[in-house]
C-alpha cells in the first residue's frame, strides 16, 4: 500500500495500481531524444506487473504500531527504512511472488521484476531496520534470486522470441532501469512529493550514451521533468486510489473496513517539459 496523508485521513493506493501507473508512464517512454523500450511488451509487462505479488496482502491493509496504515509514504521517498512495520517473512514471500507469479508466462520481465527486488534490498534497504537474527533470512533470499536470475537469463537466451540484442547484459540493464525510473515517478506521485527529486539513473538516449532526468514538482501531482522522456509536451495519467477517514486505526480490522467500503475514485497527475 501507498499512503498520502490528508486532512481528513489517507488517500490509500495499491501496489499493484502503482505499478500499473509506472507501466502507463513506460508505455509513453521515448521521443527524439530518449529511446522506447524493446522488446516492447515483455518490458512493459515487467514494469506493469512488478508490485503484483502484493495484491492479497494490499486487499487487507494493516496498520503500524502508531495506528497509521502501514504502507510506503512521503517520509520513506529516497530510502527503504520501513522493515519495522511488517513481518521480514511475509515481506520477503510476497518480493518473491511478484517474481514466480510471472516466470512461467515472460522470463524476460520476471528478469526485470527480480533484478528490481534485488536493488531494493541490497542497495537500498536499510539493514539496521531489520533485527539482526533475521539478517540470515535476508541474504538466504537474496542468494537464491542471484541464482533465478541466471535461470532466467539462460531461459530467454534460449527463447526464440528474443532477439540476441534484446538479451544482452547492457540492454537488460537499460530496461532494468527504466523500471527503476518510471517505479519512482509513480512513488512520487502517489505520496505527492514536493522536493526536488530524479529518476534514479541515467537513462539511455537513441544517440548514445545516458541522461539523469530531474524531477521538479510545480503543484499537486504536477511534474516537471528535464530533460524530458515524452513524446507530448504535456500528459495527464490517471490511477485508482481510496480515501479512508481517519489518521489512526485502533485495530487492523478498522482499517479493512474503511478501506472495503471507501469507493474507488480516480487521482491524476500531469508531467510535462519546460
Amino acid at each position: 500500500m501507498l499512503r498520502l496523508e490528508t486532512e481528513t485521513g489517507w488517500w490509500l493506493v495499491t501496489h499493484p495500481d502503482h505499478a500499473r501507473l509506472a507501466g502507463s508512464f513506460a508505455e509513453r517512454w521515448g521521443n527524439e531524444r530518449f529511446r522506447a523500450p524493446e522488446p516492447r511488451e515483455n518490458v512493459l509487462k515487467g514494469i506493469s506487473r512488478h508490485d503484483d505479488g502484493w495484491a492479497t496482502r494490499d486487499a487487507a491493509p494493516q496498520i503500524t504500531r502508531q495506528g497509521k496504515p502501514s504502507a510506503f509514504s512521503v517520509e520513506l521517498v529516497g530510502k527503504y527504512s520501513a522493515f519495522e512495520e511488517i513481518d521480514l517473512a511475509d515481506y520477503l514471500a510476497v518480493r518473491d511472488r511478484a517474481v514466480r507469479l510471472i516466470a512461467e508466462e515472460d522470463p524476460y520481465a520476471a528478469l526485470l521484476i527480480s533484478m528490481h527486488t534485488y536493488s531494493l534490498l541490497s542497495e537500498h534497504a536499510d539493514r539496521t531496520t531489520i533485527a539482526p537474527q533475521e539478517l540470515p533470512l535476508l541474504d538466504a533470499f537474496l542468494d537464491r534470486q542471484r541464482e533465478f536470475q541466471n535461470e532466467l537469463r539462460l531461459r530467454m537466451t534460449e527463447d526464440r522470441r528474443f532477439a540476441a540484442e534484446h538479451t544482452t547484459e547492457e540492454t537488460v540493464l537499460d530496461h532494468f532501469q527504466l523500471l527503476q525510473a518510471t517505479d519512482n515517478l509513480s512513488l512520487l506521485t502517489c505520496v505527492d512529493f514536493r522536493q526536488p527529486s530524479h529518476l534514479l539513473h541515467p537513462l539511455p538516449l537513441r544517440a548514445g550514451g545516458r541522461s539523469p532526468v530531474a524531477v521538479q514538482s510545480v503543484g499537486s501531482r504536477e511534474f516537471v521533468l528535464d530533460p524530458y522522456p515524452f513524446a507530448e509536451p504535456s500528459l495527464t495519467f490517471r490511477f485508482p486510489a481510496r480515501h479512508v477517514t481517519g489518521k489512526t486505526f485502533a485495530t487492523p480490522a478498522q482499517l479493512q473496513r474503511a478501506f472495503t467500503s471507501a469507493p474507488v475514485e480516480m487521482l491524476s497527475v500531469t508531467v510535462r517539459s519546460r
